[in-house]
């Protein structure tokens, strides 16, 4: 079984029909590490194309935040108006999806959460090297992937000591080693690659790899603008950051 592994969409439709493009032919089935909307002009058609792609979608910041489970001071300037924007947008059959998901679920030998495994509804950014350790003792399988940094990045840890491979790559699982990786993200990479991320998981074959999409970004942009959304959530797509 493969799974592609997909996070932080962020209404981004043109990124997410492209990873689903490029993983129709890598992958058996999706699986979402939520924030599905927020930022992007095209939250309706992101979150109806993961409700029918995905297997198990997981909660994120973004899905609390226009299902009214999170208060919006949480959120910098920009992203509050975007989840309002949001919010305004969605008819109540996906705001009661959006509110119904998991913060956590299991599948294999691999625990999905959006952001920390250690109490996930706090959303709490793992970045560092000390912040990915310290979360292995929140999950008992052999896996663990998050999202939320829109960062990818790869931690680990085993009888021969932790490691912590920041960006993309790819990672065949040693005997004896336990994972936790972050996808990176489809619709706002942060890492200066404007190409969208999602992880390629071979469940059998004991690898994973990030793999980067090219996509149409000028029309994401021009249709962020167009929506009446801060040109800066426009503006950050092309800088990857």
């Amino acid at each position: 079984m493969r799974y592609a592994v997909l996070s932080d969409i962020h209404g981004n439709l043109e990124a997410l029909e492209a990873v689903l493009a490029h993983a129709r032919a890598e992958a058996d089935a999706v699986l979402c590490l939520g924030d599905v909307v927020g930022y992007g002009a095209d939250p309706v058609a992101c979150v109806e194309l993961v409700a029918e792609r995905a297997v198990t979608t997981v909660a994120g910041n973004h899905e609390h935040a226009v299902a009214g489970l999170l208060d919006l001071d949480w959120f910098n300037p920009y992203a509050r108006v975007a989840a309002e924007w949001t919010r305004e947008r969605l008819d109540g059959d996906h705001v009661g999806y959006l509110a119904a998901l998991p913060l956590r679920a299991e599948v294999a030998d691999a625990t999905l959460v959006h952001a920390s495994p250690r109490h996930p509804e706090e959303w709490d950014y793992l970045i560092s090297a000390a912040d990915g350790l310290e979360a292995f003792a929140a999950f008992s399988t052999r896996l663990c992937f998050v999202g939320h940094s829109h960062v990818p990045g790869i931690w680990s840890l085993g009888s021969s000591g932790p490691e912590y491979r920041p960006g993309p790559g790819d990672v065949t699982f040693e005997h004896g080693r336990r994972y936790l990786a972050n996808v990176g993200s489809v619709g706002q990479p942060r890492d200066h690659d404007p190409r969208a991320a999602y992880g390629l998981w071979d469940v059998e074959g004991g690898r994973l790899a990030i793999r980067r999409v090219p996509y149409e970004i000028v029309r994401a942009q021009r249709k962020i603008v167009a929506g009446g959304l801060p040109r800066m959530l426009s503006d950050r797509l092309s800088r990857g950051a």
